[in-house]
């Protein structure tokens, strides 16, 4: 009688070799696991775990984010701590960074290696929530025998990516449980909630970068999506969030490369230089609150020349 690793090892070969791959994500990712990683799904692999002064020099390297997702993370653990879940931050190479757990049950998640300085790379451990996420740079629930390798089938992972200010891939974050009395359902609500709070920390961190950039909304985008572009005084977008460049292919160093924020977003612009005076003497009024010495003085103009130039509107 075949016992479950097995059986779980021929299902994974049976939609391998019947080319399941090539009309499904997850079963790409099993194909992945087997071919391109040489990975067996019934191998009792151990995960891997760098060292305290790796982990100390990994958690470095990711800067601003970890102190910026903090607090983020404290939340989500409020809400599915009671779940018996725990939550994973992994850098961009899959090692877990960050962790949140209940301390009654950290015995057995460090047994399954949801701990920190482990590795989640697909090519370690398969198709897996942190790895998948990783591979296919977007959110992914990887539920129970969704898992490559038996060893993680008790599982069920949603992750979620979170990419820095210049739209590159950071970190990602995951919540693993080990119950198995939580159905389909309540596996996509825990990766809906991870996704929003990946795009949480991307707003922030792209606040941080941009602090006196004014922010806009790309039109027409889910708000979920976080879709922001950083504009300069000058009406030139200078940073753009992942959603953002992608809606509107862009890439590179915008702040190198500014463009105006009206063509990007296909808006009526005002390029004649008197149409930029009009609008620098409306906003100075609006400032002043209508006070025209007090607009002039902000201007550096008298009062004679800013009358003049009002009487020009």
């Amino acid at each position: 009688m075949p016992t479950k690793t097995n059986a779980h090892a021929s299902r994974i070969e049976a939609a391998i070799q019947g080319g399941l791959a090539a009309r499904s994500a997850l079963a790409a990712s099993w194909a992945r696991s087997a071919t391109l990683y040489q990975l067996d799904p019934s191998q009792r692999r151990s995960e891997r775990r760098i060292t305290a002064t790796e982990l100390a020099l990994a958690r470095e390297r990711l800067g601003a984010l970890l102190p910026t997702a903090a607090p983020h993370l404290d939340r989500l653990f409020q809400a599915v701590g009671g779940l018996g879940a725990c939550i994973v931050l992994a850098d961009a190479q899959g090692i877990a960074v960050d962790r949140r757990g209940n301390p009654g049950q950290d015995r057995d998640f460090a047994d399954w290696g949801l701990w920190t300085g482990t590795g989640w790379s697909e090519a370690e451990m398969g198709t897996n929530g942190i790895g998948t996420c990783l591979a296919e740079g977007r959110s992914v629930t990887i539920h129970r025998d969704q898992h490559f390798l038996a060893r993680n089938i008790g599982l069920s992972c949603s992750s979620a990516p979170v990419h820095g200010p210049d739209g590159g891939l950071m970190a990602v974050i995951d919540v693993s449980t080990a119950r198995s009395d939580l159905g389909d359902a309540v596996a996509g609500l825990i990766g809906s909630t991870v996704a929003d709070v990946a795009r949480k920390v991307e707003a922030d961190l792209f606040h941080q970068r941009f602090p006196k950039a004014r922010m806009v909304l790309v039109p027409g985008l889910d708000r979920g999506l976080g879709a922001l572009l950083a504009v300069d005084a000058d009406d030139l977008v200078i940073g753009a969030t992942r959603a953002a460049r992608q809606y509107l292919n862009l890439a590179g160093d915008l702040a190198a490369h500014p463009q105006p924020v009206a063509d990007l977003l296909g808006l009526e612009g005002h390029d004649r230089l008197e149409d930029a005076e009009r609008a620098v003497l409306a906003r100075a009024l609006a400032r002043s609150g209508g006070n025209i010495s007090a607009a002039a003085r902000a201007l550096g103009l008298s009062r004679a020349t800013l009358h003049r130039k009002l009487d020009r509107r």
